[in-house]
């Protein structure tokens, strides 16, 4: 089995607070992985030291063979991050934010092109892609963004909140593009508090509360290990041991 990310004993503190305490989890490649638990749970904590924006207190992250700490650059080659509020240039047009985007990630022109095509792909906004960005609905840019963390192919591709505000058309439409483009070979990272959403996207599930995973397994699992219907009833009854 090829892990494309290993955690090992991952710990973040603030002062005497332990924001995630000890981790430990891998992820194959291909798979999609999904984080859940309540706001205030580390999820985001942990997304952002995988994403090399955090530093951790202690441990190790392994992706696809680097080690962050030990090469940090090589690793963050490897990922594409997409935090749950991500600014944009308003007065830019769809396709020139993704010409932007593509220019930062390689300085290869045909690349870029490349790039772009696959962005265009996956937001799927046909004409509109070439109006401003500020014009655009909340599922409109959260697609674009999306389309962005995933046009270079990365190895490793980390989405906070990825359908977090938006409607149920939207939000299955990004489940969607999310779980297809994961059958091309990119791992994919997720993390909500939506736990019933989790459900249709995720190959495997962790369940994080005050900085501990209690729980890992695919929703099949949890849901008959449990005796549960679904992912919520598995966290209100892991709450209760």
């Amino acid at each position: 089995m090829e892990k494309v990310l290993e955690i090992n004993n991952l710990k973040k503190s603030y002062g005497s607070f332990e924001a995630v305490k000890g981790l430990n989890f891998c992820i194959p490649k291909g798979e999609i992985f999904a984080l859940i638990g309540p706001n205030g749970a580390g999820k985001s904590t942990t997304l952002k030291m995988i994403s090399t924006i955090l530093h951790p207190t202690s441990g190790q992250i392994i992706i696809d063979g680097t080690d962050i700490e030990k090469e940090p650059d090589l690793a963050r080659s490897k990922i594409s991050y997409l935090p749950e509020e991500v600014g944009a240039y308003k007065n830019l047009s769809g396709l020139g934010y993704l010409e932007l985007m593509a220019a930062l990630y390689t300085d290869n022109p045909v690349k870029q092109k490349e790039y772009v095509s696959k962005a265009l792909e996956i937001s799927d906004l046909g004409s509109r892609i070439r109006d401003k960005l500020g014009t655009y609905s909340k599922g409109m840019t959260r697609k674009v963004m999306l389309a962005r963390a995933l046009m270079s192919q990365p190895k490793l591709a980390i989405l906070d909140e990825a359908t977090s505000g938006l409607d149920v058309i939207n939000a299955l439409e990004i489940r969607n593009i999310i779980i297809n483009y994961a059958k091309s070979g990119t791992t994919v990272l997720v993390s909500s508090h939506n736990m019933l959403e989790i459900e249709y996207l995720s190959n495997m599930v962790g369940i994080i509360d005050q900085g501990e995973i209690i729980e890992t397994g695919t929703v099949k699992e949890l849901k008959e290990k449990h005796n549960a219907k679904n992912l919520e009833e598995v966290f209100l009854r892991l709450k209760k041991q």
